[in-house]
Order: C-alpha cells, then sequence, then structure tokens
C-alpha cells in the first residue's frame, strides 16, 4: 500500500514537472520580449526609447557646448585682460568677437560695446549702462546654457514612472492570463511578469543617467555663472578706474 502511494506521488511529481517544462516557452531575448508584448506595453517602451535617445542628443550637445566655452574662455581671458591693460579697448572688441563661443566673451562684449557705443568717456552715465548691458548679457547667455537641461529634468523623473506604467499594465496582463487560462502555472504569468519588468528596467536605465546628468551640468551652468558675474565686475571696477585716471 505504501509502495503504491509512493509511486502515485513519484508519478504526479514528474508530470507536474513537465508541465512546468513545457510551460517555460517564453523566451527573454529582446526580439522574444518584443512579441511577447501587448501593444500598449509596446508603445510604452517605444516612449521609453524615444526618451533615452533624447536625453543622449541633449548631453552630447551640452558637452560639446560647454567644452568649447570653457576652452575658449581659457584662451580669451588673459589676452582681453592684457588689452585692457593696455587701453586697447577695439583689439579687445576684436580679440572678444573671436571667441565667439565663449561665455565669458559674449559677455564682454555686450559690455565694451556699450561703452564704445556711448562714446568711450567713463562717465558715470556710461558706466551704469555698461552695468546693464552685462546684466542683460549675463542673462541671455545664462538661458544658453541652460537649454536642454530642462529636457534631461523631465526625462528622469517621469521615466520611472513610465517604466511603473508597464509594470502595472504587465501585471495586469498576466492575470488576465490566468482567468482566461484557468491555470496559475508559470507559463500562464510569464509573458506579463516579463512585460513588468522589462518596462520596469528600462525606465530606470533611461531615467538614472539623465538625473546623473542633469546635476552635473547644472552644476557647470553654476560655474559659468560665477565666472560671468566676476568678469562683469572685473569689467565695470576697469570703467570706475578708467574714470578716475581723468
Amino acid at each position: 500500500m505504501i509502495l503504491a502511494q509512493l509511486t502515485h506521488f513519484a508519478s504526479h511529481t514528474v508530470s507536474s514537472l513537465a508541465l512546468f517544462q513545457e510551460e517555460q516557452t517564453v523566451g527573454f531575448s529582446p526580439m522574444q520580449l518584443w512579441e511577447n508584448m501587448g501593444w500598449p506595453v509596446r508603445f510604452i517602451a517605444v516612449t521609453l526609447f524615444v526618451e533615452s535617445i533624447w536625453s543622449l542628443a541633449v548631453m552630447i550637445d551640452r558637452y560639446l557646448y560647454f567644452s568649447a566655452a570653457r576652452k575658449q574662455s581659457r584662451e580669451f581671458a588673459p589676452k582681453v585682460a592684457g588689452a585692457l591693460k593696455d587701453s586697447k579697448l577695439e583689439e579687445a572688441i576684436k580679440i572678444a568677437d573671436r571667441n565667439k563661443k565663449s561665455h565669458l566673451a559674449e559677455v564682454v562684449t555686450a559690455g565694451l560695446q556699450e561703452f564704445r557705443s556711448s562714446g568711450g568717456s567713463p562717465t558715470d552715465e556710461t558706466i551704469a549702462s555698461s552695468g546693464r548691458a552685462l546684466e542683460r548679457a549675463e542673462a541671455i547667455v545664462h538661458a544658453k546654457l541652460k537649454r536642454g537641461l530642462a529636457v534631461l529634468a523631465t526625462i528622469g523623473a517621469t521615466a520611472p514612472f513610465v517604466g511603473l506604467l508597464g509594470t502595472v499594465i504587465g501585471i495586469l496582463h498576466a492575470f488576465q492570463q490566468i482567468a482566461t487560462q484557468k491555470t496559475s502555472g508559470i507559463g500562464a504569468v510569464a509573458g506579463g511578469i516579463s512585460e513588468a519588468l522589462v518596462t520596469t528596467a528600462f525606465g530606470l536605465l533611461v531615467a538614472i543617467p539623465a538625473v546623473m546628468a542633469f546635476n552635473y551640468f547644472t552644476g557647470r551652468v553654476e560655474a559659468f555663472d560665477v565666472e560671468m558675474d566676476n568678469s562683469s565686475s572685473e569689467l565695470v571696477d576697469y570703467f570706475i578706474k578708467q574714470s578716475h585716471k581723468r
């Protein structure tokens, strides 16, 4: 009697394992996962892919822009300082025109051109108008530096939630399969679970680099703002010293 029960248990276990192996038909390669996804989850995956390409394009653009600004500013600062020290206003403006990618050159050029347009005489009115021109130029350059960073912030904040939406849809799909097939085997829910895991992972994969890049570039913009403020103050001080020489 006991032997018969053991034999029945063994045969039932073997049949269960065979059924489990038959149900493991869901592949986990990218193409197989795509084929197992429903259209709502596919739309979410495509959305995340577009966000990843968009954020990557912004990262490359900002990196190249900031690198060029840093390089030209390092070359521009000592040259224009030397020209102003020798009271060569026109030469300082020409040096600034040759370094158009420099954030410092854009700001300093605005102040110098305003000073020249006012007759080049260091009066209080001329100095005040040059200071206002410097402030306007700083605001414009600041906007240029921050261009695209809002995209990184938006993608970094929303991509995990977009992936979470795919997770919810995938789990609902898994429960729907269980209800339809009236079975709780792994094969009935593997497709839905794979959708959930893939969209969650993809959402995090898109969001994490975007957040890191946003924080990095924001720090660079703040550093550039400090440099522009210092350059504007030094230029105004130069105008004031010139007025005292009169």
